[in-house]
């Protein structure tokens, strides 16, 4: 089970300014009914000095640039807008060399490998890791079961890789994107620091499940034969232990702590110097927009399970962002999420099923499970529905 589906309050309510519910994990709303998103968006809109925010960054970039044309800072990405911007940023603007690496997603879509392959073109030195298939399947075959998301492994390796790569290489200074928990709403631990400790890792980001307890779990359930298993499994999904990353002198930070983070904005920079592309045609299933969901073929499945699970996918995420920034209205939003929020990631679903070999009853039966286990849904007359739509 997904511990964040335990510890959500029964009775749903909704923000009253964007789309989001109090399902969403660790979101909290105050005595007015907004969510903490919409209300760091007024704090971020009006609220912080950004220009003595630039002044610290210039400070811990000085800190680390490197004086003999070696690399200074690890870029984590996959070639999509958000991770490009960051990369183009330390580069051009703040004259940084950075080395970015990027951990393959289960099968890139044709505009998610031009993106990347655009985005290295521009002038980066990028390493590419693809995990070994016959183990990521069944990690995510098990996570797709245990927790209701097969993207776990994904996110162990996205998480973990970085500090792997910044240790062999002698860089000290890792940039990740936004901080999501405060960009979207969620935990506010860490709303005035630039970083997070690892050791918040599995609360916030693996669903109470550490690699090694769904590792485990996976060979006791007979996902995995044991005899798989050797060191290089657990450097691919772990990092180096926290004392080891402490007197290596690693640190990691939020590049949305220091600069006004706009996605469209992001877009934008991403577009002018990396080349990146929106889908040409169409959209993102599940939501309304073109530019989200571009990399993985199974990101749509990723936001589909969202939406099973706490009632709230793609669509809400992209509403919500687009309520903060002026470029939506609430009640435009409401009819958005209406029409696309739940739509079936029909498109790639095979590859999925193929990948993980799940057969669909055994799909739609996990599907069910986590409906059970969740708030947001009901079953009147062997029919599910949502027990609350935003309004």
């Amino acid at each position: 089970m997904d511990d964040q589906l335990l510890k959500l309050p029964k009775e749903i309510i909704f923000c009253n300014s964007c789309v989001v519910s109090n399902q969403r994990p660790r979101v909290t709303f105050d005595t007015d009914g907004i969510c903490d998103g919409c209300n760091y968006a007024k704090v971020k809109n009006f609220h912080i000095d950004w220009e003595k925010k630039e002044t610290e960054l210039i400070k811990l970039l000085e800190s680390h640039r490197s004086n003999k044309g070696g690399y200074d800072v690890l870029v984590p990405g996959s070639g999509g807008k958000d991770s490009s911007y960051v990369a183009n940023v330390l580069k051009h603007k703040y004259g940084m060399n950075p080395l970015c690496i990027t951990c393959a997603p289960f099968a890139y879509t044709d505009i998610g490998i031009k993106n990347l392959n655009s985005f290295i073109d521009s002038g980066f030195n990028n390493i590419v890791y693809y995990p070994r298939t016959d183990i990521h399947s069944k990690l995510a075959r098990a996570s797709f079961e245990i927790v209701g998301d097969p993207f776990l492994p994904f996110i162990y390796t996205q998480k973990a890789r970085a500090f792997r790569v910044a240790k062999q290489h002698g860089i000290k200074l890792i940039f990740y994107g936004e901080n999501g928990e405060v960009e979207y709403g969620g935990s506010k631990d860490n709303i005035n620091k630039p970083y997070e400790p690892i050791s918040e890792w599995t609360r916030k980001y693996f669903k109470g499940m550490g690699f090694h307890d769904l590792l485990n779990t996976s060979i006791k359930k007979g996902f995995i034969d044991k005899s798989l298993i050797n060191e290089s499994i657990y450097e691919q999904y772990t990092p180096p232990k926290t004392e080891e990353i402490e007197n290596l002198g690693i640190q990691m930070h939020w590049m949305s702590y220091y600069k006004k983070w706009d996605p469209q904005e992001n877009f934008y920079y991403a577009a002018k110097f990396s080349n990146f592309s929106p889908k040409m045609s169409g959209r993102s299933e599940g939501t309304y927009t073109r530019q989200t969901s571009l990399d993985d073929k199974t990101d749509g499945l990723h936001f589909y399970l969202a939406y099973i699970k706490f009632g709230m996918g793609r669509a809400t995420r992209d509403a919500m962002t687009d309520i903060y920034r002026g470029h939506l209205t609430r009640k435009d939003a409401v009819t958005l999420v209406k029409k696309y929020d739940g739509e079936f990631p029909l498109k790639n679903y095979k590859f999925f099923s193929n990948y993980c070999d799940i057969k669909d009853s055994d799909f739609w039966r996990i599907i069910n499970v986590f409906r059970e286990q969740s708030n947001a849904w009901t079953k009147k007359n062997n029919k599910w529905k949502l027990v609350r739509q935003v309004s």
